[in-house]
């Protein structure tokens, strides 16, 4: 009886889920052409470009991913030549289990401008879901009209629009970062561990923020996190040594060559050349305290009220550029989800006028950012691009220490809750 009752309770999808999904698709279509339009129209794609032909180059020429080939197919896009001792290189420095990721766009696509559109349409996607994700981890439920302004700014402010049309993997790894927060906070540490070996490559972006996660496991004993990571590690090692044996030692070669000609795009080497009249290495100075002081704010959140988490989490992705890596303004997308949690502080801080501060404050952001670009193109003098590169995240970690009061004080009783966060 119980089988025949599930039998005739199914029904047809009605007219109005039908006149839904096909409207889904046909934004959807209209989406992916408006996105290979721009990607036939727009210069770029370089670090997508990167992996695509590398993968395709294994797969079809039979050639090495992280030989100097692929590298000057790269600089030939981006600089119209091979590039110099003083430029970036471009050279595939990803774990091949990460290369291999791209194999579904390197197998069935051979037109580029179709696989940038694709990706672009994909980061998107992803950065909608980074907003989302942040409100949820700040503990915040804003009006829809902010959600849409929130959502608004994190597609078109400069660093994600610079992502996307670059073809930058940050936007996807900054997704990851969150997601492995959020399986955190649910206890779903096997998923976070799997999730955590999918963005232990990409230093640049993350490496504080996998360090920070690694010191919340050990002094919480969350060992599931250590054990989803290990199985994941044997399972993808496996998958990558069978399909490229030799793999490791050409990766290893990739990564010290990147990272000797990639060190001049240093936060260091950076603020030197805004400074120039200083005398000593302020930048391995402040590295070393930048490190402290994560490594200070991450053993007093580990045991606190998970926003506390959140924040320190945020002041991980500050921090980063400041340890010596290449820096690029498409990785201060990794940035949004520290400036979502003080627009939402501010908004619980601040009652009265919290309307008018997070407006304000997004708006500040967000000319900022394109003022600063508006000078690189127009001004061609190097001070801006390089304030471009450093002062996001001096700025993000003046704001999360501005607001941290806020963000590490355990829940509040009900009577100081009621009517603040709505």
């Amino acid at each position: 009886m119980a089988f025949q009752y599930i039998r005739k309770s199914r029904k047809f999808l009605s007219a109005t889920d039908i006149s839904f999904v096909f409207g889904a698709l046909i934004l959807l279509g209209a989406l992916l052409a408006l996105n290979i339009y721009l990607a036939r129209s727009l210069e770029g794609g370089e670090w997508l470009f990167l992996r695509w032909s590398g993968m395709r180059a294994l797969m079809f020429e039979k050639l090495e991913p992280y030989g100097s080939t692929i590298a000057e197919r790269v600089q030939l896009l981006v600089y119209g030549r091979e590039a110099f001792l003083s430029e970036y290189p471009y050279a595939l420095n990803d774990p091949f289990y990460i290369v291999l990721l791209y194999t579904p766009l390197a197998w069935f696509f051979t037109d580029f401008v179709i696989v940038r559109g694709i990706w672009m349409l994909l980061s998107q996607a992803a950065l909608v879901g980074i907003v989302l994700l942040s409100l949820n981890l700040s503990e915040w439920k804003p009006p829809v009209w902010l959600v849409v302004a929130l959502v608004g700014f994190g597609l078109f402010n400069y660093f994600s629009i610079n992502a996307f049309l670059s073809g930058s993997p940050a936007i996807f790894l900054t997704l990851l970062y969150l997601c492995i927060l959020v399986a955190l906070r649910l206890f779903s540490d096997e998923l976070a561990g799997v999730l955590l070996f999918l963005v232990a490559y990409q230093w640049e972006v993350g490496a504080l923020f996998f360090l920070f996660v690694l010191v919340f496991v050990f002094a919480n004993r969350r060992w599931s996190v250590l054990s989803g990571f290990g199985m994941t590690l044997i399972v993808l090692l496996l998958i990558s040594f069978i399909s490229n044996s030799g793999w490791v030692v050409s990766y290893i070669r990739a990564v010290l060559f990147d990272w000797a000609r990639g060190s001049g795009y240093s936060f260091g080497i950076t603020l030197a050349s805004v400074f120039p009249a200083q005398n000593f290495s302020v930048g391995r100075w402040i590295a070393v305290s930048a490190s402290v002081v994560l490594l200070f704010e991450s053993i007093r959140s580990v045991k606190a009220h998970f926003r506390h988490v959140v924040w320190a989490a945020c002041l991980a992705f500050a921090i980063n550029p400041m340890l010596g890596f290449a820096i690029f303004p498409s990785n201060h997308v990794v940035l949004i989800p520290a400036l979502m949690l003080v627009i939402a502080l501010v908004w619980e801080r601040w009652t009265k006028n919290r309307v008018a501060f997070s407006i304000l404050l997004l708006a500040v952001v967000f000319l900022f950012s394109f003022g600063l670009y508006y000078q690189v193109i127009f001004t061609k003098i190097r001070l801006y691009s390089d304030l471009l590169k450093i002062v996001p995240p001096v700025l993000a970690m003046i704001g999360l220490y501005w607001m941290r009061w806020w963000a590490i004080r355990p829940p509040r009783i009900w009577a100081d809750q009621f009517g603040v966060r709505k």
